[in-house]
């Protein structure tokens, strides 16, 4: 899952999804989480340093829109000669039915195979030798189109850098290279999303490369955790929340079925070209629209033949234990316990203030000196605990990780819900905790830009899962959020609503912990 090559992806601080998912290390390199910290307890002001405001910051990228509906985004950045090109594209597990489910994540594996270009390239000499060999008749008849791909000859010396990942709502490649194979390395993106071939044995092994990391997931018990509770949160369609998919789904991917993904999905009109670090944003437009120009649009919005599925809200509070090897060394009933409760929370163009609002009280929560970790951490119930909300499309969820003892486990689930209840107390946070916040939270976007090959994930990330104009007003609307525009959040999406309570539990700490439903869900019906 995420690695330092996806700290550029970190722009709102989400304490819990990150620290969960680094445990997790589920597909590495390949499924990775947006917009969460490391879960280190950060600094905080001293109390009496007064609170600074300061006007919103506008983010420095300039952004067109191409006549085949490709949106080229680019950010400046000549410090070094250096370029990132990334292709996002809105697919994931959200656009996949239950038969198709992980197919997004297989593709992008793929991505990086044989091509008809690059099969072209290798067919050519031995079709001017007088050659016959029915495996190039395809690349041969698609000859013009393709183009000239004498760039391949050398493309192994360039030392150009690539991988991809895949989450729900986005499935994203990219290239870091320097700035004069710029062209390179657009060319190379052209030709794998247009010219897909699909090699029957290229895909046998990468399903079972993808089924190794579905195994080694699997045994983890941090994503175990997780993905049990995502199956109960969004109950009628979980699979729209599993980007990895299933042993069963991924073994049975087939070209054909590579291909619907491909139809449905892959088109200039359904994605985004990002370059960041040493380049002009002009010349980028001219490249682009000269190289990936004739990529032709789907005529009819993906969207819109297929639409997405509506997460039904959750008809009642559950909660469940489940007994499972925490992945500790020591097997006794002193061995730590795992909790994860979740609330379905806001989703973009539904309710964005909420978002600005979930990410802001998440993050004065976050601090070390706040109510909520003194309450937990420095009485001793707890080791770790934070509150988090991924902002998604559809459906971001609102989680609160808890890591505790067999012991104090009952006592730890109180003192939660004890401090749920007084989420909207005017006392529970001050106003110089709620400016210190969200002077944080736009320090640490600004850092994350230090480094532009990195934070081409971020503008590919917010572009596919919610626009590119909601990144543009971050800033300016995350300085807007008010205790107003919170307890409406907290009112509207925690308080009193239903949730669900997960509990990983080694089976020699069960009895010891002695945890019920009721205490999961804090007596919730």
């Amino acid at each position: 899952m995420p690695d330092v090559r996806f700290r550029g992806y970190l722009i709102k601080v989400k304490q819990f999804f990150l620290s969960l998912l680094l445990l997790f290390s589920v597909f590495a390199g390949s499924i990775d989480a947006q917009r969460t910290r490391p879960s280190q307890r950060p600094a905080t002001p001293a109390a009496s340093a007064p609170a600074q405001t300061r006007p919103s910051f506008e983010v420095p990228f300039v952004n067109k829109t191409l006549p085949n509906g490709l949106e080229v985004i680019v950010l400046e950045d000549p410090s070094l000669p250096i370029v990132t090109v990334e292709l996002a594209v809105r697919n994931g597990s959200f656009t996949e039915p239950p038969e198709l489910n992980g197919l997004s994540h297989l593709y992008e594996h793929m991505f990086f195979k044989t091509n008809l270009a690059s099969l072209l390239f290798q067919c050519q000499p031995f079709l001017l030798r007088g050659g016959v060999n029915p495996i190039c008749n395809e690349p041969m008849r698609l000859k013009d189109q393709i183009g000239d791909v004498s760039y391949l000859r050398d493309v192994d010396k360039l030392g150009i850098a690539q991988n991809g990942s895949t989450r729900e709502e986005v499935v994203n490649y990219y290239f870091t290279t320097t700035s004069q194979n710029l062209p390179t390395a657009v060319k190379i993106i052209n030709n794998a999303v247009r010219f897909p071939l699909f090699d029957q044995q290229e895909l046998e092994n990468e399903k079972q490369i993808v089924i190794g990391e579905l195994e080694r997931n699997e045994s983890n018990p941090f994503s175990y955790l997780f993905q049990e509770l995502n199956n109960r949160l969004f109950f009628k369609y979980p699979t729209r929340k599993n980007p990895g998919g299933t042993r069963e789904t991924v073994a049975a991917a087939t070209t054909e079925k590579m291909r619907v993904i491909q139809s449905r999905y892959y088109f200039p009109n359904n994605a985004a070209l990002i370059v960041t670090g040493d380049t002009k944003a002009d010349d980028v437009f001219k490249l682009v629209q000269d190289v990936m120009g004739s990529w032709e649009p789907r005529k009819v919005d993906a969207f819109k033949e297929f639409p997405l599925v509506e997460h039904p809200p959750l008809p009642k509070s559950t909660g469940v234990v489940i007994e499972k090897n925490t992945g500790e060394e020591s097997q006794s009933e002193d061995q730590n316990v795992f909790v994860l409760l979740g609330w379905h929370g806001p989703s973009i163009g539904k309710d964005d203030a909420s978002t600005y609002a979930a990410d802001v009280f998440s993050y004065i929560l976050s601090q070390p000196d706040h109510r909520f970790q003194r309450n937990l951490i420095d009485t001793g119930l707890a080791s770790s605990v934070a509150i988090n909300y991924y902002t998604q499309r559809n459906v971001g969820p609102i989680t609160v990780f808890l890591i505790t003892t067999p012991d104090k486990a009952k006592a730890a689930l109180k003192a939660v819900y004890a401090e749920i209840a007084q989420f909207t107390d005017p006392k529970y946070f001050t106003d110089e905790e709620l400016e210190n916040s969200k002077n944080i939270l736009e320090n640490l976007d600004l850092f994350d830009r230090e480094k532009p090959s990195e934070y081409s994930h971020t503008l590919g990330f917010w572009w596919s899962s919610t626009g590119i104009d909601y990144f543009r007003g971050y800033h300016k609307n995350l300085r807007a959020a008010s205790r107003a525009d919170i307890n409406r959040y907290i009112n509207t999406y925690i308080t009193g609503k239903p949730r669900v309570g997960v509990a990983l539990v080694a089976p020699e700490a069960k009895a010891k912990a002695a945890l019920t439903e009721q205490d999961l869900t804090g007596g919730a019906k």
